[in-house]
């Protein structure tokens, strides 16, 4: 079988890759991510192209190193075409679940497979999400049980946990809101020979 390469060092990521029965090493992409995303803003690219250059530039820097298939992601959260990053505190995530709250937000999963330096594969899947109107009372009890996945998840929640209360409507794929379109990098693996067909 061909050696399967996570160039991330995302527990989410490398969760789902091994609750799907998959071998593989993780690595660090060890890429500036914030300079990616500014000159690629500063050039007026938007939320979805971030996402799908960072997990190319992932991949393909691995790939340089390891052999195999090197698999990169990269997430980004759109509202109203804004890209915005994970808040540094609390008082921070309150402000974004605000901002939030009764309006739909898109998640871009960016996803690319590299060997030997160059992208083989791509793919880009978005995801609409839509908060609910939650009282001032129920956020900040949320953000009192649930500050490590405020601070970990750049929209301050975890669909896989209490976050998932924060939602009347979700469009889309699961696993992508987690960060990985899972489903179709599978079917590129078994197609290229990395898994049992």
């Amino acid at each position: 079988m061909t050696q399967i390469v996570l160039a991330s060092t995302s527990a989410v990521r490398r969760t789902l890759l091994a609750a799907a029965g998959l071998s593989f090493t993780a690595i660090s992409p060890g890429v500036d991510e914030d300079l990616v995303k500014t000159d690629m803003l500063a050039r007026g690219e938007g939320p979805k192209a971030v996402a799908q250059a960072l997990a190319d530039i992932k991949a393909e820097r691995v790939s340089r190193e390891m052999s195999g298939l090197v698999i990169g992601a990269d997430q980004t959260l759109d509202l109203d075409g804004v890209l915005f990053d994970k808040v540094p505190d609390i008082a921070a995530a309150r402000e974004r679940l605000i901002l939030l709250r009764s309006r739909e937000h898109q998640l871009h999963a960016g996803l690319a497979v590299a060997q030997s330096g160059s992208v083989i594969w791509r793919r880009t899947v978005t995801t609409r999400l839509s908060m609910r109107g939650f009282s001032d009372a129920y956020l900040d009890d949320y953000l009192a049980r649930n500050a490590e996945a405020a601070l970990s998840s750049v929209g301050c929640y975890h669909l896989e946990g209490e976050g998932a209360q924060l939602f009347d409507q979700v469009e889309g794929d699961y696993f992508s809101i987690l960060g990985l379109p899972l489903l179709p990098l599978l079917g590129f693996l078994r197609e290229r020979g990395a898994l049992e067909t």
